[in-house]
């Protein structure tokens, strides 16, 4: 690669300006750090946790404990964490179903749940909570907040058996909602109606912060292992921790309602799995000094980046709003051209499943689709709004600030 002089002036003086905040993203790691060996080290993690099994899955030691360790980093009562969980949302609608029943209700104050979601909620004839006569409501934030008056409304209307928090962005111009903000919401929610279980989609969330949402009581938090808590590593999976009835019942919807936990085989062993996770604070620290140097060096450029540069990530994503479709398209397939997979293949926007609109995805990851690593995703609509996140590593990240620089101004 061949590095023009006044792009390398631009990488060097953003990175001038994060300094401070790098510091503070250091800090942050190191305490999760901590707490994720100590939660290794208090489980006494071993060699043969790491051995598969096939079959039923009866007694697998690496399983159950990789749950336990899982419980005791998120401060949980119990966790649920497998490589049988195919995804994110896969996650997420095994939590939903565990807990919701017919004519219950579920309420969403966050707004409109992730796209893919969305179907799932309210789809027909497709197995959706809907189909099977679950009642849904949506509360849309108030100035990046809760609007508390619309959900104390809300609850005394109907009492809702599940309130649901995303706490990413999906597409939306804003930052991630704080720990902090959610925990509020749970004590104002509780002190309505203690028995409300409320559920925090955490997904791009975890090791941004010294606690998480169940630090503040939620009830159930819920994530996928190829994004931050996989590290990298982790091939698959998802997890979903809190309060043991809880993820009780999720269990059951899991496996069998007879079973629970008690099975659930994966013959490619767990080494991964744990190494990811003792890994992932370190990655995820990574990923978001490589996210802040794209937000330093394109708002340097002119252009608007959610959230600003040095302001406290809540997530790994950062929003860059480009002035035309052009503009943006050629954006996503410089982040392909910067990937160590497929960096020869050239990303156009397509009709994805659960999408309303077509979306342009670049993602050369070493996991297909892990945005713990490089990616950056977009639909095509304006305002045209590219969303990057990901980084293994911040070397790799800076030399795709670069690369996607050097195309911006070749093309001007």
């Amino acid at each position: 690669m061949n590095i023009d002089s006044k792009v390398l002036s631009i990488i060097n003086n953003a990175e001038n300006k994060l300094q401070d905040f790098y510091k503070e993203l250091e800090n942050t790691a190191f305490l999760n750090q901590k707490k994720v060996l100590e939660a290794f080290q208090n489980n006494n993690v071993a060699l043969r946790h790491f051995s598969g099994t096939s079959g039923y899955g009866y007694d697998d030691i690496g399983r159950d404990t990789l749950c336990k360790v899982f419980a005791d980093i998120f401060h949980s009562e119990a966790a649920i964490v497998s490589p049988l969980i195919a995804s994110g949302t896969h996650a997420l609608t095994l939590a939903l179903f565990g807990i919701l029943r017919p004519n219950d209700k579920m309420l969403a104050i966050s707004g409109s749940p992730y796209d893919t979601l969305l179907s799932v909620i309210n789809g027909k004839n497709i197995g959706s909570l809907k189909d099977f006569g679950v009642k849904y409501e949506e509360i849309s934030l108030k100035n990046n907040n809760f609007d508390f008056e619309a959900i104390e409304k809300s609850i005394k209307c109907e009492i809702p058996k599940l309130i649901f928090i995303g706490r990413s962005r999906g597409y939306e111009w804003r930052d991630a909602l704080s720990v902090e903000k959610i925990g509020k919401a749970i004590d104002f929610i509780k002190n309505i109606d203690k028995n409300i279980v409320v559920m925090v989609d955490n997904c791009y969330g975890e090791f941004m912060d010294i606690l998480e949402p169940t630090d503040v009581n939620t009830d159930m938090m819920v994530g996928s292992l190829i994004k931050n808590p996989g590290g990298g590593l982790a091939p698959t999976g998802g997890y979903i921790a809190g309060k043991e009835s809880v993820i009780e019942q999720v269990a059951f919807r899991l496996t069998s309602p007879s079973i629970g936990m008690e099975i659930g085989s994966y013959t490619g062993g767990y080494r991964q799995f744990y190494q990811g996770i003792f890994l992932a604070p370190h990655t995820t620290m990574n990923a978001t000094k490589g996210s802040a140097l794209f937000a330093q060096v394109f708002s340097d450029l002119g252009y608007e980046v959610c959230p600003e540069p040095t302001a406290k990530c809540n997530d790994t994503v950062r929003s860059i709003k480009f002035n035309t479709k052009d503009e943006l398209i050629s954006f996503i397939q410089s982040i392909q051209k910067a990937s160590p997979i497929d960096s020869n293949v050239l990303p156009m926007p397509w009709a994805m499943p659960g999408y309303d609109d077509e979306v342009i995805m670049a993602a050369g990851t070493f996991v297909a689709g892990a945005s713990i690593e490089l990616s950056a995703d977009s639909p095509i609509k304006e305002p045209y709004i590219a969303y990057v996140q990901g980084g293994l590593t911040y070397e790799h990240v800076k030399l795709a600030v670069i690369m996607c620089v050097q195309e911006l101004l070749a093309n001007k």
